[in-house]
């Protein structure tokens, strides 16, 4: 048989008044902690401050951003398509947009926006800049994987798919809200 106390309808009254009180007092709230509510909220960031042939780390969601604003020397690079998975991101899961070899909007394709967590295991891919050696793109520490870039997954790798690209959209030429 059960020890729970069974409650007389004032008690039961009285403790609901009680639990109602707290809440209102700010002792409880039914709201998320100030802490947690910026996750769910979109960010805005200013592209211009980011130099040519730099990349800027932002987080969005508890994830890591990637924002690259590339050359027209990176952008020239582009084309080689024959060594990558997925060259225009029509098997992943991307926006519209991002369906492309550049996998930005028309007309942006000098920043590239993409999450930086590998789609093999969820690592932090390393950006590579190496001009001289050709050599350039975005490296997984953990398995090897290797992605252009654009984001796009070369074959061979473990990852099963280019980066991920975030929900954005440009509110003027260089400021862009995520999420």
């Amino acid at each position: 048989m059960s020890d729970v106390k069974k409650l007389s309808r004032r008690q039961f009254v009285v403790a609901v008044g009680a639990l109602g009180a707290s809440a209102s007092s700010g002792g409880m709230s039914w709201y998320p902690a100030e802490s947690a509510r910026p996750l769910n909220a979109s960010i805005k960031v200013d592209l211009a401050a980011i130099e040519p042939g730099q990349m800027l780390v932002e987080t969005w969601r508890g994830r890591p951003v990637y924002m690259l604003h590339r050359t027209a020397k990176i952008l020239a690079l582009l084309t080689e398509e024959e060594h990558l998975l997925d060259p225009l991101s029509a098997k992943s899961k991307q926006p519209d947009f991002a369906q492309n070899r550049f996998r930005a909007p028309k007309g942006k394709e000098l920043y590239l926006i993409v999450f930086g967590v590998c789609t093999h295991l969820g690592c932090a891919p390393q950006f590579v800049l190496n001009e001289l050696e050709g050599r350039s793109g975005f490296f997984c520490p953990c398995h090897g994987s290797m992605y252009d870039l654009s984001g796009r997954v070369y074959k061979g790798s473990k990852a099963p798919a280019n980066l991920e690209v975030p929900p954005y959209r440009y509110l003027d030429e260089y400021i862009v809200e995520i999420g």
